[in-house]
């Protein structure tokens, strides 16, 4: 597990893109995923958010297969792998780096809003289902829900 550096953005958008298109889109619908991660990528704009957010990386064989970021506040904001390495273990990998992160940190809380993909991993790792929501994303309806975990 590595922490982004500059010049990795285009690697991280790129597994966001695929895996919403590739892997989200057996449970989320074509004009769904469009709206969630539009194409073409915006390269500027997630090169701003890997420098802001410092997302962490499952690097195999010098190749990001995954992200994950945590913000100060025990958010799990993007959680991704891409369509080519699902199934290996590393969303667990990456969401147990986070855990470790956040028990060093003395974090209070942990708290995501989950895609149907992602709600039965969360689950697995300790996380609480609180409620559903929808979320409007240019113009169209998203389905998450919301989980926790208090003792990290």
């Amino acid at each position: 597990m590595i922490q982004y550096y500059n010049g990795q953005s285009r690697a991280v958008a790129e597994i966001y893109h695929s895996a919403i298109h590739r892997t989200a889109s057996a449970y989320y619908t074509q004009s769904q995923t469009d709206a969630w991660a539009p194409t073409p990528i915006d390269y500027e704009r997630w090169r701003a958010r890997c420098e802001l957010k410092r997302p962490f990386l499952y690097v195999e064989a010098d190749t990001i297969c995954g992200f994950i970021e945590l913000d100060s506040d025990g958010h799990i904001d993007c959680h991704y792998v891409h369509p080519d390495f699902n199934r290996r273990g590393i969303g667990s990998a990456l969401l147990k780096h986070v855990l470790r992160i956040a028990r060093d940190l003395q974090m209070p809380r942990l708290f995501v809003e989950a895609s149907h993909l992602a709600k039965g991993l969360y689950l697995k790792h300790g996380f609480q289902l609180i409620r559903s929501s929808q979320v409007t994303v240019r113009g169209v309806v998203l389905e998450n829900w919301v989980l926790e975990r208090h003792d990290c």
